[in-house]
């Protein structure tokens, strides 16, 4: 099978990435920003998406803009922002139909364009800050999603033991902000924040779709911003963090199931030779059904309703969640942790190599069905400095041996253990 590929053009102070295909019925568009993560910036960078798209200079209501991706032919906008290591990155993009397969559509591609370009450059404002009542609106929304993460225990616990494991570190941050910023941030304040963000950070824009790379140049040339202030990298931290003791850590709530959450440090980041290594080992720990979490914790065991590992590779950290009885908190750490002395022991099968080799190498693929997909991909390149084509990772995979996934075993250290239990009890269990 064949790749699809991307073509990057320097553009001025942007990085243009084209991925010319046939494949899609729409063409997307997306642009990333990224910043440092910080305590200083985090609330401000994950506000800002969801004001941008509340408004531009020629549609300044949000109606407006809503009336202006109806005349697209239902065009869809969408922003988020999310964490890659120690960068907090913005997302804003949109999804147009592909105009063949349009009659009467002319160049709804430019259109597209011109309008994602205003956008991020042309945000509604009123003098020299944001609109007042867009701003307030969504400060109200972002503090209700950053309320939420209470609600969704799984994911609380998930944030809480990453937390507590880079506690001094900025990857403890949670990406949509902190409720204690919300008050101090203005109209103007934010503004002032979006105009060097958009001026001086790494900013690439992808263009996926039937499309060819001299027509997307020409776009970008005339709607987005290629001339300008020097766009410094955002530089990140080395992952290698040496595990002196074992942190455990208990949170009592209103809750009936226990989450029991680990964080481990794998010393790998995804730049490094190890990486498609690593990539087998956590398959083979806890990233499919066939997996020994899966299969010891909660199938042989029945420890656990689930359990999982998880990798955020641009931070070389390896996460394993599962949700417990709470009096079996002791049973499920002993069991949790002797799978990660089985990995290192090599006590790994054939069957469990060639079950993730398969699984892994079929993801992968998959990866190139979605034009989101494609997107991210390529970003995670575009970070680490390491190209990796989809070929080249698939031979990659079908070349690690069980030699290679003990190598990165023996450099995963367990760093912290998270329990988020009832208020009940005393020393139930273990967990105090």
């Amino acid at each position: 099978m064949s790749s699809v590929q991307f073509e990057t053009v320097q553009m001025g102070n942007l990085r243009v990435h084209i991925c010319s295909t046939e494949k899609f019925k729409t063409n997307m568009i997306s642009a990333l920003v990224q910043q440092s993560l910080s305590p200083e910036t985090v609330t401000r960078h994950a506000l800002l998406p969801a004001v941008l798209q509340r408004g531009t200079r020629s549609y300044p209501t949000t109606l407006q803009l809503k009336r202006k991706l109806d005349d697209l032919y239902g065009a869809t906008l969408f922003g988020d922002v999310y964490k890659r290591g120690e960068r907090h990155i913005m997302q804003l993009g949109m999804e147009i139909p592909n105009e063949t397969y349009l009659t009467e559509a002319e160049s709804l591609l430019d259109q597209g364009a011109a309008f994602l370009g205003e956008i991020l450059m042309a945000p509604a404002t009123e003098g020299n800050a944001f609109k007042e009542t867009y701003v307030k609106a969504e400060k109200k929304n972002l503090k209700q999603k950053i309320e939420s993460l209470m609600d969704d225990k799984i994911r609380y616990a998930a944030q809480r033991c990453v937390s507590e494991m880079c506690s001094d570190e900025p990857f403890s941050l949670f990406n949509h902000g902190r409720m204690q910023d919300l008050d101090s941030i203005t109209a103007q304040d934010l503004y002032t924040y979006y105009q060097e963000l958009i001026q001086t950070r790494p900013l690439d824009l992808y263009f996926v779709g039937n499309l060819s790379v001299d027509r997307v140049c020409t776009l970008v040339d005339q709607f987005f911003p290629t001339e300008g202030r020097q766009r410094n990298p955002i530089s990140t931290p080395d992952v290698h963090h040496a595990v002196r003791d074992v942190k455990e850590v208990v949170d009592r709530l209103d809750v009936k199931q226990g989450k029991l959450n680990m964080g481990a440090r794998t010393q790998i980041a995804l730049q490094d030779d190890d990486y498609i290594p690593l990539l087998m080992y956590n398959g083979i720990l806890g990233g499919y059904p066939h997996s020994k979490l899966f299969i010891n914790v909660r199938e042989k065991s029945s420890l656990a309703y689930y359990a999982a590992s998880r990798l955020e590779s641009h931070k070389g950290i390896l996460t394993v969640q599962s949700g417990i009885e709470i009096e079996n908190y002791q049973q499920a750490v002993d069991i949790i942790r002797e799978q990660f002395d089985l990995m290192r022991s090599g006590n790994i099968t054939d069957s469990e190599i060639s079950q993730t080799k398969a699984m892994l190498v079929n993801q992968l693929r998959e990866r190139q069905d979605r034009s989101h997909d494609l997107i991210d991909s390529h970003y995670h390149s575009v970070l680490s400095g390491v190209d990796r084509p989809l070929n080249e990772l698939i031979e990659g995979v079908q070349q690690v041996s069980k030699d290679d996934v003990v190598r990165v075993a023996e450099k995963v250290q367990i760093d912290t253990i998270y329990f988020l239990r009832d208020k009940k009890g005393g020393a139930q269990g273990g967990a105090h």
